[in-house]
């Protein structure tokens, strides 16, 4: 597995257990288009924004606040790997 390969993978698995500890009654697996489950609204949307951007020390421009970077854990995981960021902080 490659360095690359295993940060989106502990990516994943850090946004992943962020949205099941909002949402525990659900199993969201990385490629579930967590919009289709309907309780992600807009408060929510603007929540993972802010959580990406402080687990990952990231800033996700205006230009990436596009519904498809977020509607699946392997979206936001690309997303953060495409900013550059290493690993989750803190």
């Amino acid at each position: 597995m490659s360095d690359t390969t295993a940060a989106v993978d502990t990516t994943a698995t850090t946004i992943t257990s962020f949205i099941e500890g909002r949402f525990p009654q659900s199993r969201i697996e990385p490629g579930l288009d967590i919009f289709s489950l309907g309780f992600i609204n807009s408060l929510f949307a603007m929540e993972l924004v802010m959580f990406l951007e402080k687990s990952f020390a990231v800033t996700i421009p205006n230009a990436e606040l596009r519904i498809d970077n977020f509607r699946t854990v392997e979206a936001m995981a690309a997303l953060v790997d495409r900013l550059g960021a290493p690993a989750a902080v803190g």
